[in-house]
């Protein structure tokens, strides 16, 4: 059964909050979902380059508060 992780890299800049991502998708499995919480506007672009690149999936992203969620499925 698929998990829904949050990380929060809030107060964090680039390239940390894709780090913590990257180290998150390394712990997940095939099918979960990560939320990445962020306040470094970078990572809503940063986040779903690297996603795409690798394989996987953006499901989505939005900001509210200043806080940037982007959430990815792991694919493979």
């Amino acid at each position: 059964m698929a998990e829904k992780k949050t990380i929060d890299a809030r107060g964090t800049y680039c390239p940390g909050p894709l780090m913590e991502l990257i180290a998150g998708m390394k712990m997940a499995s095939v099918g979960d979902e990560l939320e990445v919480l962020s306040t470094d506007e970078g990572s809503a672009k940063d986040i779903p380059e690297w996603i795409n690149k690798v394989g996987h999936q953006v499901v989505s992203t939005s900001e509210a508060n200043g806080t940037w969620h982007v959430v990815v499925r792991k694919m493979k």
